[in-house]
């Protein structure tokens, strides 16, 4: 894991119709490292991800992507040089099957090799076998936690140097969560750099290396994810 940061986030504050969201958030995310932002609903956190990938413009700091101001770059750019996002609600194509969600996910990648692309659909296979077994079905037809799995598939068959997902656990059964988090733990131990945004504080704490408590908008606590979860009062107490 290189110390030099990906994404470093600077001193950010945003603002949704005159309502003040988030104040000055700083933190920073390594090559291969795995970050999580835990918090309440209504913390911030999803706002924080939509200033990351610039589909919403902050009012005040900065962001760096692989040492490049985000601010002139859409998010279809920003996805483009690496930096991906898996929103809440997933955002597959329920008409469209398991494998023809995968491939529009390399097509955005500008992933034409018909090796790699081959490649890369049995490793995602590979990684949740339950796409293979679905694969040729709607992923409309799947339940939640596997057009979860789907979800964050598609975003790997874009090649991301990082990886961003709001809440992926959100209504899902714990074995379903447990195989997901899993898989983003052996993600960032490939190199891929992870910010994982969640409310399961635990589990998320569980699996990451670093660690921010959002709360009302600020980072109220952050430490090493292994500190942190060994210290659970302190952290439910800043969850409140």
């Amino acid at each position: 894991m290189s110390d030099s940061p990906l994404l470093q986030v600077e001193a950010v504050s945003a603002s949704i119709e005159a309502i003040n969201i988030l104040q000055d958030i700083s933190l920073s995310v390594a090559t291969g490292e795995l970050v999580t932002v835990i918090g309440a609903n209504g913390a911030g956190k999803t706002t924080l991800l939509r200033v990351i990938s610039n589909s919403l413009k902050p009012q005040a700091g900065k962001v760096f992507f692989d040492g490049v101001s985000t601010v002139s770059l859409d998010a279809h750019l920003l996805a483009r040089r690496g930096l991906v996002h898996v929103p809440q609600g997933r955002q597959i194509i329920p008409s469209l099957s398991v494998h023809d969600n995968l491939v529009i996910g390399a097509e955005r990648s500008e992933l034409v090799d018909a090796e790699l692309l081959t490649h890369n659909l049995e490793r995602e296979y590979d990684r949740f076998p339950v796409l293979r077994e679905r694969k040729d079905l709607s992923a409309g037809s799947l339940s939640g936690g596997e057009q979860q799995m789907l979800a964050v598939s598609r975003a790997l068959m874009m090649r991301p140097k990082l990886l961003m997902l709001d809440e992926p656990s959100l209504g899902l059964a714990p074995q379903i969560v447990k195989t997901i988090l899993t898989a983003l733990r052996e993600l960032a131990d490939q190199g891929i750099s992870i910010l994982l945004v969640e409310q399961v504080a635990m589990a998320a704490l569980s699996i990451a290396d670093h660690a921010h408590v959002l709360r009302n908008g600020k980072i109220a606590l952050s430490g090493k994810a292994a500190e942190l979860r060994g210290d659970q009062a302190l952290v439910e107490s800043y969850l409140g």
